[in-house]
Formats: C-alpha cells, structure tokens, sequence
C-alpha cells in the first residue's frame, strides 16, 4: 500500500504521474491506474480532526474549499516529508533528546575540571551518592551506576531493559557519549553548586510517541511540476495532443478587467473620490502597476474596463501577486489632465498615492503553477489608520488570504483572460547543460559581480575560459577544470550574494536561468548563516534562492535551530506558497526534536491566534506537525491549551472587575482564589516557556493580582512528585492584553549575545528568563527565583529616599553574602552582568528603564526585564525624555565597583574592560544580529514594522567605523552614564513617588 497515491491534479497529471508507461497493440501510451476507495471510521477521524482544530486554535476543515484549492492541495504534499522524517525517526533519540551546548565551559566554571561533582542516583524506590567526574558520558556513567548497584546489592534484578538517565523532577534526560559539562542541567548545577539528582528509568516506561495512521491520502511527489518549455511547446503537435500551453510562449501583455466593487457597510469617513490601483507584486517589490479613472464613492462603484500592465505574461514570475488597493482623495487633490490615450479627460491621482482605504491579493501563478484565468470576486481587508494599532503592512501586503468577514468587507469583482487550456510556468528549458556558460555572468553582460568575476585574468575564467565559450580545443576535462576554477572564485563573493541578486531582473526568464546553473554550482556550506538568513527575508522571492538558503539551514544542530526559529516562523509569511522549501525545513525538524516541536507549537499558535492575514498558512503547517509529533506530544499540548484557556478566562474576568489603575482591594486575592478554584486544571502540565518544567496543583493561598495597569497573575504550582523534589514551587506569570513577542525577541537576541560571548570564553551572567506568547495578547512570564527589583532594594534602606543613596546597594549586597567569599563571588557576578546587560541595552536601544524593571538576585547577579520599548523608542513624561543616558550605569552600581567620586577601582576598570570586550565582539556578529532584527518586520511590532527601525542597531554597532573609533565610542558612553548618572536617580526617586510605569 506504500505506493497508492491520489491522482490528484487534474490538468497536470497525465504528465507528472510518476507511474509506468508501456504502449499497447495499437502504439499507444498507456498507463495502468486502479480504482481504490480508503475504508475510514468517519467518526473516528470527525474527533481526531476535533481534537486537531482545538490544539491548532482554527478548524481548517470548515474552511478546505475545492478538492484543488491551495490548502486542500498543501494538507496533501506535506504528508510526504511527514511520513519521510518519520520512517527515520529513532524513537529512543526522539522520547529522550538531551539539552546540550557545544559552548565551552565558562571560565569560573574550569574549577570544575579538578573537582567531583555529587551526584544522588534513584532507582526502586531505593538511592546511593557518589561523586563523579564532569568529564564522564552518561553512557559510560549510567554503565558505572548499574555496576555500582549491582555491587551495592547483588540481589536486586533489573527490570529495564532500556535504562537511561533522567533529572529527577524535570523533563531532561542525559544521554549520549558527549562530557557531562555540555548538559544544560549539569552546567546549572555547576553554578548554583548543587548537588544533580538523577533517576534511572526505562524507555519503555516513558509515555508512548505512537503516531496515528495517516488520514490524508498521498499525492505524488511531481504533483504540480509542470514539464520543461519545450515539452509544452505547440508546434508540430495536433489539438488533441495539447494538455497545457507555456506560459513562455505567450507574448501579448498581462491584463485584467476591472468590473467594479460594493460594500455592504459604509466605512465611518466617507471618502468623495476613489480609484483603484492594480499591481503586479513580486517579493516586496511592485514591479508594474496601472491606476483606473476615479470615481464618486457609493456603496457600488462599477468600471468594466480593462487595466493593461507593461509587462509581458511570458515574464511573470512563479510567485507574483495581483495586488488590488482602493484609495481616497479629496477634490483638492483630483485635478483634470488630458488622458494621452483616449484624448479625453480623467483626474490625475499623482500614480494612485492618495489614502489606502482597502486591499487585497491574488496569486497570478497557483500552487500548481498555474496561471490564474477567468471571474474573481476578492473580499478586501481595510487598511489600518495610523491612529489604530499598527500592522506591518509590508507582510500583510503579500498576503493571498482574502477577508473571511464577507458579510460586511468590500468585495471586488474582476475578470482575467480565459485561454483554451490551462496555461503553466514551466519547470525550466530542456535539460540544461552543465557546461554551458551563463549568459548573465558573462564578461559583456550588465550584471553586478564583482569585478574579478568578469575580468580575464589567471584566477578567473574570461570569455574563452568560460566553459563552452565556442572554444573548439577546449577538452571536457578542460571545460570541468575551469567550471571548477569558476566556482571557487565566485563563492569568494557569496557575503556579497544578497546584493548582487537584488540587481537580477527577476522579470527576465533568461537571467533567471542563469542564476540557477550559478547557484546550482554552489554547495550550501558555501554560505555563511547571516547570508543564509538574508535570502529568506522579504526581499527574495525565488525559489532556487530560498532553497539554497535553507539548505544551510539544514546543517545547523538542534541548538542552532532552536535559536533562531522565532524568526524562521515569521519568516514563512514571506512565502509565496504555504508548501515551501522553509515549511517543510521546520516540520521535519519539529518532527525530529521534541525540543524544538515544542516551542514551534506554540510560535504558530500565536500566528494562527492573532494574524489573519496568515492564520491559514500557520494552521496547516500547524496540523501537519501535530499529525506526527505523537501521542505523548499531543497529551501534553492539550494539557497546556487547558491551561492557558482557564487563566485567559480568569485573567478576563479580573479585568472586569478591577477595570480602573487604582490599587487593588484587599479582596482582590481571595477573588482570584476563588476564580482559579472553580477552573479544571490538569493534574500537571509542562510550562509552555520551558517544556523541561512539569507543574503540578495550583497553590491557591499563593496566587495574587499584581499591582498594575493590565492586572498581570502571579501564579504559584506546586513541582511534580519526585524523590529529589526540594518543595519549591513553579512560578509564572500570566499577562492578558500585552503582546509579549517584542520582549520574547529581546530575550531570544540577549540569548543570541550570550552565545556569542560564550563562544569567547565571557560569562556574562545574562539572565534570559522564560516568556512566551501563548496566543493574541496572552502569554507567561518566568518568575526569577531569589530576585528582587532595585526599587525593593532602595526602599530597604531608606523609603523613597533610598533612590539617592549611592551605598543602598552595596550594603545590601553585603547583608545577602557576609562571608567573604561569597561575597567576592557576588561581586564577581555583579560586574559581569553589569557590563553585559549595559552593552545589551545600548545595543538594542531598550528604554524606559527605571527601578521596577531592573532586578538582582541574592547572589548579585543583575538583568533587567519588561522589554517595551526597544531601538531607541524612549518614553517621556508631559513632553520631555525621561532618559537621558545610553544605559543604566547609576552612582550606586558605580559604588558597588568601588568607583566613588571617580577615584579608580579595579573593578570598575574590570567593568570597562568586559564592556569593551563584549561589545567589540558583537560588532563582529553585527550582520547576524540586524539580519535576525530585520527578520522580525513581518510580526507587526509597534516598534519595529519598517527598515528604518534597523538605522539604530547598524548606529549602536558602529558599522561604518573601525574597531578604534567603535572602542572609543563606547568608552565615551561610559563617560556619559557617569556624567548624568544623578539624573538616573532622580527619574528613580519621581518613579518610587508618583509611581510612574
């Protein structure tokens, strides 16, 4: 039965159907195609697809459509790479996928080299401690452990037949042949100086990963290629021999008649005079577009007339949209001009740049490389005032999802050319020859390679080195040996790739194919990962282009992968297809790593939950992940969507009660007690922000409103059972009415930094705590344990007053670590993250930074939370800028360091020192960094929705200067903080007084 597949596409199948041909007696070409139907139990797949719709946030199958619309069709082709990975899929590997590093171990940590680390082993209800070497593998340590046992008490039988090592209390398993000290948990342990508790446990015990059969029938893997153009091509052929035209045969222009629209409900202001603008979308470019005659505003406005464009069909690019705007004028702006085509007169709209009222999209060429023919009527989404909340309508714009609200949106009704036959882009022409030259790369083209490309010299090919030149001596192995000569020196240049494809005529079929034989000679670890993520950005469309990107994509490790998937999820908005290259990337390794399935769960979640511009696309993504992530995947997804739907009801409900920004009652907790008592929550969940962490029952008494103005939850659960279990409890924070996905790039990026300084041997005690968005404007919050707000401190010791009292930090430093060396290891922690956290928030232009939201934990270490305004966004107060410095660098940091009235301090000078270092070494990464930012346009945040938002990262990295000048600016930032640092703590003391956020 592995080979039955649908018969799928209608126009395309007789000649993509990968099934034999033979001729019979007659000469014909015949095929053999059986008739099957699939037995189902219809019940049983209406609950499965139930249970499927609830996890995804969206039912897709009220909305499938035809049998050949695009999510009908997608829901199809990613069985393929599901039923792939998962015949591949180890399913030891995959229950128990350990958290490790390959960033070497931090310098305070070496000690550990020479010591043992303890270590309290359960099994059977029964424990022993040894002590280790953080050097040994756990399979070499689970192999000493059973030893042990063995000796310990040789009467005791293994009931595992599969043993392995898991963290007692917590969703972390050690395995594998790789040191200890590359464990996340381990390394963990080696900070805190605890003791790592473990358990021996079965495989088989662990809850089952059993996937369900497949419910979607297979298609074809060639379904929707179309052939090369000259297979298509119609001369010599008779018209019954004709299945389909190429698009490259046809010379006339692209056109499409405007028939008119009609919009059931007024919008509030009623414009007087629109138009409507048609174009031609390719990436984020608009490569041709055309204006109507204006028109009076009524609630049904017709033209029937067609809209010509200046461009051919034949250069229409697989992925182009046809983009519909209405916009508005005032009479002011309408002024007569003679028409210099019909002679008469029509209003000049200055190219249509009036008010975007209305917009909408429609793929030119389909999913199945067809070009779009006939009646559309398109239901428009308004385009959002700048008043209202902002929406980042450079992604938006490349949208094909049409507004499902069509009782009350405008709809537009137009007509494409009808053809004979199905008209399709072909696959590419011929078989390309391997050796022949691309004409675009040539010495005589206007392309934009680098100079040494083109010119003729001994480490570049010239024109009659270039193999097949017309050279008649020039041997195949000659031919092989320049084409190889060609390769290495062009991938010399591929930091430069992104550029130099910005300057290709995408319009033009010919370069096109140029840039594919040239690609096509290039291995994926040719390219640098920034480069890598740059071609999958907005700007590029092709998909030669995104599949050799994402190709290097697939050599990244699951750390890696994990690191960056908050961009590489928005990033499939840019797709021009919901099946594509990047999509099936991130399924499979979702599919491959629970670790990673996790969070790619909840990143679509969000998308489905809150952009309906793509809410199709990540919900079919979506189920094509969850229908092969496993039962015990989905158990605990459906335990966490319990969850999350309770406190989203009581976190509602609280803000209907408390609707005001006054201080809460004092029954405000026993009212939430009292809500959350009547939710059913499961028995345990994992935390959606970190799946390693199982909560168990809610601790009532503990749960609390805190005081501010969206009425945040602060939530306490008790940890699951376990034999280690020290009692403390799991803490989240629970925030309706905050979109959390700006704070969750600022601590994604400080990760990303703290790679980077890891990778140098800089411990910079970063704290990036667990946040996640869990739906539209809803989403948890770790809570740091041991921490406190600089605020609490001040108050401590002395009031509101506490704020310009230089010493109020050091004395409470020194009550929390009185020892000596504690308190020299606080001090060591102190200036790390001090510096750390200073160049981070230079860096990223984070503001409002005030006493509430810069914390210290008990054993000095400092980082900041609640991420608002980022890239220099600052917050001012009756119209003037509360901040005055590039970062937080107050007198009572500067007295912890020994820095008073400016006398010099070796910790201060250590502070200047690890600032310096670190920020040099992000300037090393400062393409990676703006690349990651840029990526993140497409997710609507307020602060960051255009290219212009990026001038203040590539500023704060000093790009245009050298590695002087950007050492010494920093310096001069330091000098600053020092300078003004009194106007810091004044701004702290108004905070504490007025209680300004």
């Amino acid at each position: 039965m592995d080979d039955v597949y649908e018969i799928y596409d209608d126009c395309q199948v007789l000649q993509t159907l990968n099934v034999p041909w033979f001729l019979d007696p007659h000469g014909m070409r015949m095929a053999r195609i059986s008739i099957a139907e699939k037995k189902t139990d219809k019940e049983d797949v209406h609950n499965y697809h139930h249970a499927l719709a609830k996890l995804i946030g969206y039912d897709l199958n009220s909305t499938a459509g035809s049998r050949l619309s695009e999510l009908s069709f997608t829901r199809r082709k990613f069985a393929a790479p599901r039923r792939e990975e998962l015949k591949s899929r180890d399913p030891k590997a995959y229950a128990t996928e350990p958290w490790t590093t390959t960033t070497p171990l931090q310098k305070d940590l070496q000690e550990w080299h020479e010591r043992k680390l303890p270590i309290a082993v359960y099994f059977n209800n029964k424990g022993f401690c040894m002590n280790i070497d953080i050097e040994i593998s756990p399979d070499h340590l689970l192999k000493v452990l059973l030893e042990t046992v063995s000796k310990m008490d040789p009467s005791i039988e293994w009931s595992t037949s599969d043993p392995v090592l898991k963290v007692c209390g917590r969703e972390e398993f050690l395995v594998g042949n790789i040191p200890l000290y590359n464990f996340l948990w381990v390394r963990s342990c080696l900070k805190r100086c605890k003791d790592l508790h473990l358990t021996i446990t079965d495989v088989a015990l662990l809850p089952e990963d059993k996937v369900r059969s497949e419910t979607l029938p297979l298609v074809d893997n060639l379904t929707s290629l179309s052939s090369f153009h000259e297979d298509l091509a119609l001369g010599g052929k008779e018209i019954d021999e004709i299945l389909m035209i190429s698009l490259w045969d046809c010379e006339r222009k692209f056109r499409v008649k405007l028939l008119g629209f009609d919009i059931p409900e007024r919008p509030a202001k009623l414009p007087q005079i629109i138009c409507v603008e048609a174009s031609i979308i390719y990436g984020n470019k608009v490569v041709s577009a055309v204006c109507s005659t204006a028109k009076p505003f009524t609630d049904e406005v017709l033209w029937n007339t067609w809209l010509e464009f200046d461009i051919l069909l034949k250069n229409i690019p697989r992925g182009s949209k046809l983009g519909f705007t209405i916009n508005t004028f005032d009479n002011s702006t309408a002024k007569e001009s003679k028409s210099p085509t019909s002679g008469g007169k029509e209003p000049d709209f200055q190219r249509c740049k009036g008010n975007v009222l209305y917009f909408v999209n429609l793929q030119l060429i389909d999913h199945r490389s067809v070009l779009s023919q006939g009646p559309h009527t398109l239901h428009m989404w308004p385009f959002p005032e700048r008043e209202e909340e902002a929406f980042t309508f450079e992604a938006d714009k490349l949208s094909t999802a049409t507004n499902p609200d069509v009782a009350t949106s405008m709809a537009i009704t137009f007509l494409l050319d009808r053809y004979s036959f199905p008209v399709v882009i072909p696959h590419s022409r011929g078989v390309p020859n391997t050796l022949s030259p691309p004409s675009v790369l040539s010495p005589s083209s206007n392309s934009s390679l680098p100079p040494s490309l083109l010119a003729s010299n001994p480490t570049s090919p010239s024109k009659s080195d270039v193999p097949g030149s017309g050279s008649p001596t020039s041997s195949p192995s000659a031919q092989r040996d320049r084409l190889r000569r060609f390769r290495e020196e062009s991938i010399r240049y591929t930091s430069n790739l992104p550029q130099f494809l910005q300057s290709i005529d995408w319009l033009k079929p010919d370069a096109v194919q140029d840039i594919h034989w040239l690609l096509g000679h290039w291995e994926p670890h040719d390219l640098e990962l920034p480069v890598a993520l740059e071609l999958l950005s907005v700007g590029f469309a092709d998909e030669k282009v995104r599949s050799l990107a994402v190709h290097r994509l697939e050599l990244l490790s699951n750390e890696e992968v994990l690191r960056y998937l908050l961009q590489l999820v928005q990033t499939l908005k840019v797709e021009p297809y919901h099946d594509s290259c990047l999509a099936r990337f991130l399924i499979r390794r979702s599919l491959r790593s629970k670790r990673i399935g996790h969070f790619f769960f909840w990143f679509l979640r969000s998308e489905v939950a809150g952009c309906p511009f793509f809410r199709e696309r990540m919900a079919v993504i979506l189920e094509a992940y969850l229908m092969g992530c496993g039962q015990s995947m989905l158990s605990s997804f459906q335990q966490q969507v319990q969850v999350v739907d309770n406190l989203h009801d009581v976190a509602s409900a609280v803000k209907r009660l408390y609707p005001d920004k006054s201080d809460l009652p004092p029954t405000a907790a026993q009212k939430l007690q009292d809500l959350l008592q009547s939710c059913h929550f499961p028995s345990d969940f994992q935390v959606p922000f970190d799946p390693r962490i199982r909560a168990g029952q809610i601790q009532l008494n503990r749960c609390k409103i805190m005081a501010s103005k969206k009425k945040p939850l602060w939530l306490e659960f008790s940890c699951v059972d376990s034999q280690a279990t020290t009692g403390t409890s799991v803490e989240i924070i629970f925030k309706e009415g905050d979109d959390l996905r700006q704070d969750m790039l600022v601590i994604q990026t400080l990760k990303v930094m703290d790679s980077i300084w890891q990778e140098r041997s800089l411990n910079l005690n970063l704290v990036p705590y667990g946040c996640i968005s869990t739906g539209h404007n809803i989403g948890m919050i770790e809570i740091v344990r041991d921490a406190v707000t600089i605020a609490a401190v001040q108050r401590s010791k002395g009031g509101t007053r506490g704020a310009f009292r230089n010493d109020a930090l050091f004395e409470w430093l020194k009550d929390k670590c009185p020892l000596q060396g504690i308190h020299y290891q606080a001090m060591e922690r102190f200036v790390n993250s001090c510096a750390g956290y200073c160049v981070a928030t230079y860096v990223l232009g984070i503001g409002d930074r005030h006493n509430d939201n810069i914390m210290i934990t008990d054993k000095g270490n400092l980082f900041h939370i609640d991420f608002g305004h980022i890239l220099g966004n600052t917050k001012s107060f009756m119209g003037m800028n509360r901040e005055r410095v590039p970062f937080v660098l107050t007198p009572d940091f500067l007295y912890v360091m020994g820095r008073v009235k400016g006398r010099s301090s070796l910790y201060f000078q250590r502070f200047r020192d690890i600032c310096i270092e670190a920020y040099l070494s992000l300037r090393s990464q400062s393409r990676l960094l703006v690349t990651l930012f840029s990526l993140m346009l497409l997710t609507g945040i307020p602060e960051l929705s255009a290219a212009q938002d990026m001038r203040y990262l590539r500023t704060a990295l000093q790009e245009e200067r050298g590695e002087e000048e950007a050492r010494g600016h920093f310096l001069q930032q330091i000098n600053i903080c020092e300078q003004l640092g009194w106007t810091v703590q004044a701004n702290w003391w108004f905070h504490m007084v007025a209680g300004i956020k």
